[in-house]
């Protein structure tokens, strides 16, 4: 409650009639100050009346005055330069650490943001807010779906920051593995991760003109050249058939060359996916990209628009592929290209979130602007978050706008953190 408390506080969602402090003074708030999410007093340089004096200060909530105690504040010279202290019960005076006792002011959240807050933790239907979608202008849908998107870019560009901190400042093997993980298609984009980790690229750099060979490393640090990574109805077929044996003696010599370290096979998932998902498809598809310079992050650079990231991305597999999903068990010949829709999801969330993070880190504005503008220019995504949005009544142009539902279902409905959302705040003010 401490929290609901800060926020009527903020947004100034008062209660009806003077607010006095416990010894009797009434309070006229001026600013309510800027809120500090940081360590220290909950909001700063606030401008407060009590009695007919203005005081300019720091304001610190709890939800008992006790609390004071409780965190410390007492003994804390941060605090010290606090001028009024709000509170949902007064069941304490308040002391500074420099020994001034604070005014306080015993708040009470009015009933109907009380009730509707209530109603937003705890309605069963999905989102919560369901009710006053439809009717919302349009500025503050845009202005907030807007926020988002850049939220949402800001979080891909820490992981991919993350990772290139990790490679030792090495963009190309963050791109690689940003890339890798999304091969995944989410059930697998943990392993595909962590195999592109364990993918030295600057020995793979060293074969790359052999196709045989860059396959060879790529399947034999996922661990799929282990006898025991083949089902066993599947291992006497992938036996005879060569091609297995001819893999696995060709990455036992470069295993050795370069001292090689492979992922356990048991990492990947194979339980209810599409046979087109499977790792060894997904990952002949990216030593074909591979052995094609197409990975590489001048290349996505030089792409200036959705249909040029479309043919980046364009991959097929080698001959045996075509005609099988693993190793020894054989399929109805096809190319296994990738899919438009699944392009169209690596662009989303690998080339654009490239994009972005690089411009970031090279304070190039051009290339943040470019990714905000190949967002418009994709459709929407088609899943169940976006279906729910779209069934409330809220309009999905684009994928810049699917992004950003996604972003706020994540971060913001699955967290109940309705307090900091813009939709929670009209429907929290929208009886007053």
């Amino acid at each position: 409650m401490e929290e609901l408390l800060h926020y009527v506080w903020k947004h100034r969602l008062l209660p009806l009639g003077p607010l006095l402090t416990t010894d009797g003074r009434e309070v006229e708030v001026i600013d309510p100050g800027l809120h500090n999410r940081n360590a220290g007093p909950d909001f700063f340089n606030a401008k407060v009346r009590l009695g007919g004096t203005l005081w300019v200060g720091n304001v610190e909530i709890h939800q008992r005055s006790a609390d004071w105690y409780q965190h410390g504040h007492d003994r804390d010279a941060r605090y010290n330069n606090v001028v009024l202290h709000v509170t949902g019960l007064a069941d304490a005076d308040v002391l500074t650490e420099d020994g001034h006792y604070l005014p306080q002011l015993v708040l009470h959240v009015p009933d109907d943001v009380k009730e509707h807050y209530e109603e937003l933790l705890h309605t069963d239907k999905y989102p919560p807010c369901y009710k006053i979608i439809a009717d919302l202008s349009p500025l503050l849908v845009h202005a907030w779906m807007a926020a988002l998107q850049t939220e949402r870019l800001e979080q891909k560009t820490q992981a991919i920051s993350q990772r290139a901190l990790q490679a030792d400042g090495s963009w190309e093997d963050a791109y690689f593995q940003t890339l890798a993980r999304n091969f995944g298609f989410g059930i697998n984009g943990d392993a595909f991760e962590q195999w592109a980790r364990a993918v030295p690229l600057s020995a793979v750099g060293k074969h790359r003109d052999d196709l045989f060979q860059v396959e060879a490393i790529f399947m034999g640090q996922a661990g799929l050249l282990q006898p025991e990574s083949v089902p066993e109805r599947y291992r006497a077929d992938a036996l005879a058939e060569g091609y297995f044996a001819r893999l696995r003696n060709e990455y036992l010599y470069l295993q050795h060359k370069f001292q090689l370290q492979p992922i356990d096979h048991a990492l990947w998932r194979f339980l209810r996916l599409r046979p087109q998902n499977f790792p060894h498809i997904r990952i002949a598809q990216l030593a074909t990209l591979y052995y094609e310079r197409r990975t590489s992050l001048s290349a996505l650079i030089e792409c200036r628009d959705v249909e040029a990231l479309r043919q980046l991305l364009a991959t097929h597999v080698t001959p045996y592929w075509e005609t099988h999903y693993t190793f020894g068990s054989e399929s109805t010949k096809s190319s296994k290209q990738l899919s438009k829709a699944s392009a169209d999801l690596l662009i989303i969330n690998t080339a654009i979130p490239m994009l972005f993070a690089v411009g970031r880190h090279r304070q190039k504005e051009e290339l943040c602007d470019r990714a905000f503008d190949l967002l418009e220019q994709m459709r929407a995504e088609k899943n169940h978050i976006i279906t729910m949005w779209q069934e409330c009544g809220l309009p999905v142009r684009n994928a810049g706008d699917s992004q950003a539902l996604i972003q706020l279902k994540r971060e913001y409905c699955d967290r109940k953190d309705c307090l900091r959302c813009r939709f929670g705040y009209e429907y929290l003010r929208a009886s007053r």
